[in-house]
Formats: C-alpha cells, sequence, structure tokens
C-alpha cells in the first residue's frame, strides 16, 4: 500500500469540488466511480473520463502514482461527449 494522496476531483455535470483521500495504488477508474458517486451522478461511469493537467489519463491499469497526479492535484471527470445546448 502506498501513502495517501489528496487529490480535488471536479466532476463536470454537477460542478461539484469533490475531496478524496486515496493510496496511490488507486485505480483511474477507481477513482472516477468514488467521485461519480459522491457527487450523486448516476449515468454509467464508462460513459465518463478523467483528464489531469489538460490530458485524459488512460484508464486500464493505470493507478494514480503511475498517471504522475501530485498531493493537493486537480482532476476534472467529464463526459466523454459534448451534450447539445439547448
Amino acid at each position: 500500500m502506498t501513502a495517501p494522496l489528496a487529490v480535488r476531483v471536479t466532476v463536470l455535470d454537477t460542478w461539484d469540488d469533490i475531496m478524496l483521500t486515496l493510496p496511490g495504488n488507486t485505480s483511474i477508474a477507481e477513482l472516477k466511480r468514488a467521485a461519480l458517486a459522491q457527487s450523486r451522478v448516476r449515468r454509467p461511469a464508462a460513459e465518463y473520463l478523467v483528464k489531469y493537467n489538460g490530458a485524459e489519463l488512460y484508464e486500464p491499469g493505470n493507478t494514480l502514482a503511475n498517471a504522475g497526479v501530485v498531493p493537493n492535484g486537480a482532476l476534472i471527470v467529464l463526459r466523454r461527449r459534448r451534450v447539445p445546448v439547448r
């Protein structure tokens, strides 16, 4: 187990800023699921992606530590496809 890593995650569907403290070996997919659950988003997690420093983080097998996420780093969870504005 790696040291805990505090990160700030913004979920764009709700504009919620969520503070999470997770081990560095937490997968990106697990972080995404936790952020969506805390912001009460009911859509499938597969419809969302995670960005860090403007780049999409590759999910399969990738962890926070492998992605280079630093303590108090800011991540964004947003839909993979844009939603049309009405």
